[in-house]
């Protein structure tokens, strides 16, 4: 058994902890929306036809700010089409994944299952077949309290108090091929930096995400967000990023690994954006919002036969069902956001319910949790406070897609009002338990108050609808603290939340 230090101290502080880091996305998508949130004739479903099952594990797992319609089903909507009289909704193409939208769901309707989920709503406009005109006259709809033609169409439609939305997404991904209306990186910062100056003249306080790259191995990586930002800088607020990985060949200590690519992601994006910046001679600082990043077993999708010639309502696409080892990887990459909270203010896990997603739902049937619900949920209620960035001393392993990583990596917050402080920690070894020591003398804190770890003997276990169950947080009962000292052992391929107070 070897053994990781980790060093914890105040002065180390990264930035507080921004709520926004725990954000999700719901897309018109599969199941996302129809027979996952919405299913009228649903036992538990309310009026508006929301399952509230799903409402209490939404609430459950801590999500915060929802990204929403899209994803690459924005870059075909038509918002006018999912407002007013569910009867006189028509039912449209679409052309992102090849499905029927029937529009019974809306943003009238999807804005109150947020406050069912005490969640705040980002929205997307539509930059890839539509334009400024129409981005405007969704923000009247929305935000306009009343008096104008569409502020009153939508308190005629019910909506009597505006939404009051504050995060706007232009866009969706507008440098990948497979975006209805995808742009080169000078058309689309044109449009954007066009958008956005007309969007704060209704309103100088929105947030604004201009579109980054959709991966780090698009061509265009890092190009692209100096062209888009040299045009939009000082209208928008945010550049997106977007990151998916999965266990390609059967090399699971590059997937465990995950993390690197997600750092130089993000270490990419801050350079090129603090580059236009003192190119521009500018006093802002733009920050990511990384909108999508999850585990996403994608080749297999793209082998399958889920997108095809038939037009469906509601397919079942992009249900992945998820393993102890993704689940590893995925609060790994949540570790990765918080150590970077200073630049990184606002994440979405991609997607919230049945399309890679933590909860899953059955028509007619039961709701429950993926193994990659844990960690999100756990981290969500525990990071308060202060990010501290870690010293860590581990040992290293040779991977064949990033290079040598660490054995251990980790993130503490600590909220010196409260008296408390929490340790996230992964075990990257696929062998070897780990034995962690963590100075906390600078904290102040002296006992453990929860130790849990997601683990299993079967690194590929699963919950699923046959066996709910079958992975689930374990207590870890071998965290203890003395003379300001945490001890305690990580199993392989584990990942660890530790409450001190």
């Amino acid at each position: 058994m070897s053994e990781t230090h980790i060093a914890l101290d105040r002065s180390a502080s990264v930035a507080p902890v921004n709520r926004r880091l725990f954000g999700s996305f719901v897309e018109h998508l599969g199941r996302c929306v129809y027979n996952g949130l919405y299913e009228p004739g649903h036992p538990t479903a309310n009026e508006d036809g929301f399952r509230l099952d799903v409402v209490e594990l939404v609430k459950e797992l801590g999500s915060t700010t929802i990204r929403y319609p899209g994803g690459n089903f924005v870059s075909g909507f038509r918002w006018e089409d999912s407002v007013g009289p569910r009867e006189n909704r028509p039912v449209r193409r679409d052309l992102a994944w090849h499905s029927l939208e029937t529009n019974q769901v809306g943003l009238d309707e999807f804005s109150r299952w947020l406050k069912l989920t005490d969640s705040e709503l980002m929205l997307a406009v539509n930059l890839g077949t539509r334009g400024i005109d129409e981005a405007l006259d969704l923000l009247e709809y929305a935000n306009h309290p009343s008096g104008t033609a569409l502020s009153d169409l939508r308190i005629a439609n019910g909506t009597t108090e505006p939404h009051d939305i504050r995060m706007w997404c232009l866009g969706n991904e507008m440098d990948g091929p497979w975006q209805t209306g995808y742009m080169t990186a000078d058309d689309y910062g044109k449009l954007a930096a066009r958008t956005a100056a007309a969007m704060k003249m209704a309103d100088k306080d929105l947030e604004l995400v201009v579109c980054g790259s959709s991966g780090s191995g698009m061509p265009t990586f890092g190009e692209w967000e100096r062209v888009v930002l040299e045009h939009s800088y000082e209208h928008v607020d945010f550049i997106s990023a977007h990151a998916y990985y999965q266990e390609r060949g059967g090399d699971l200590g590059s997937f465990l690994a995950s993390s690197l690519d997600m750092q130089y992601f993000i270490d990419t994006v801050v350079t090129t954006a603090d580059h236009v910046g003192h190119k521009l001679k500018s006093a802002k600082k733009i920050n990511i919002s990384f909108d999508e990043w999850n585990i996403w077993y994608l080749d297999e999708h793209k082998a399958s036969d889920e997108v095809n010639d038939e037009w469906r309502y509601a397919p079942r696409q992009l249900e992945d069902v998820y393993s102890v080892a993704d689940a590893v990887v995925l609060g790994n990459l949540l570790i990765t956001l918080l150590k970077n909270g200073d630049r990184v203010t606002s994440a979405s896990l991609a997607q919230l319910v049945n399309v890679i997603a933590p909860i899953m739902t059955e028509p007619g049937g039961p709701t429950w949790r993926q193994t990659t619900f844990f960690p999100f949920s756990v981290t969500s209620r525990l990071a308060a406070g202060e990010i501290l960035r870690p010293r860590i001393q581990t040992g290293t392993y040779e991977t064949a897609v990033h290079g040598d990583a660490g054995i251990v990596d980790a993130v503490a917050t600590h909220d010196a009002e409260a008296g408390r402080a929490a340790v996230f920690l992964v075990n990257r070894s696929q062998t070897e338990t780990e034995t962690v020591r963590v100075d906390l003398r600078d904290l102040g804190v002296q006992t453990v108050e929860e130790a849990l770890s997601l683990w299993d003997e079967d690194v590929y276990a699963k919950n699923t609808l046959q066996d709910q169950d079958r992975v689930g947080l374990r207590a870890n009962a071998t965290a203890s603290v003395a003379d300001g000292v945490l001890s305690v052992e990580l199993p392989p391929v584990s990942w660890t939340a530790v409450s001190l107070g």
